[in-house]
């Protein structure tokens, strides 16, 4: 085994060690049963080890939780299939079921969306500029008070402020304290 490859097994062990946690807890949340997601989130290292070894990964946080998502799920199928499936919990039944949104909740997520427009486009321009650009952009704070031509502290206020108009159209606490 060469010093690059080596190199690149420690660092995914220790992405994957870094978050253990949050894998059994997602895992946990599809099983329904912390054994059979501690089964899961194994398994799912030894199969990301394994792929990292054939090829370099772009995202491999983001792989790494679809491969526990993937087994977690077909291990819930199998529970289900051989009679261990616990009915009482709707939800994992939803999660089942497919990924596929209800009509109930496109018809909700479009309103929402309709709201989000109209609330943006009641925004001034230099607001909304900010905030599409912090948002949708991915910009920086720095970036934004470059392109407006504007501190980057009035950047900052600027964003919050249109999130927080925002959020009052949508209903919804503001989270800023």
């Amino acid at each position: 085994m060469g010093k690059y490859q080596r190199a690149s097994k420690l660092r995914y062990l220790e992405l994957f060690l870094v978050h253990r946690h949050d894998l059994l807890i997602y895992a946990n949340r599809i099983m329904g049963d912390r054994a059979s997601a501690e089964d899961v989130v194994q398994d799912a290292y030894l199969r990301f080890a394994g792929s990292s070894e054939k090829r370099l990964i772009e995202e491999p946080v983001g792989y790494l939780y679809r491969i526990v998502r993937n087994l977690a799920v077909d291990g819930r199928r199998r529970q289900s299939r051989d009679g261990y499936y616990d009915t009482s919990e709707p939800e994992m039944m939803a999660e089942l079921i497919g990924d596929h949104p209800s009509p109930e909740t496109v018809v909700a997520d479009r309103e929402e969306i309709r709201i989000l427009q109209a609330a943006l486009a009641e925004l001034p321009q230099r607001t909304r500029i900010a905030l599409e650009m912090h948002r949708f952009g991915g910009c920086t704070l720095k970036v934004i008070a470059t392109h407006l031509g504007i501190s980057i502290g009035l950047a900052h206020t600027l964003v919050i402020d249109g999130l927080e108009h925002c959020r009052a159209r949508l209903c919804r606490p503001s989270r800023i304290q």
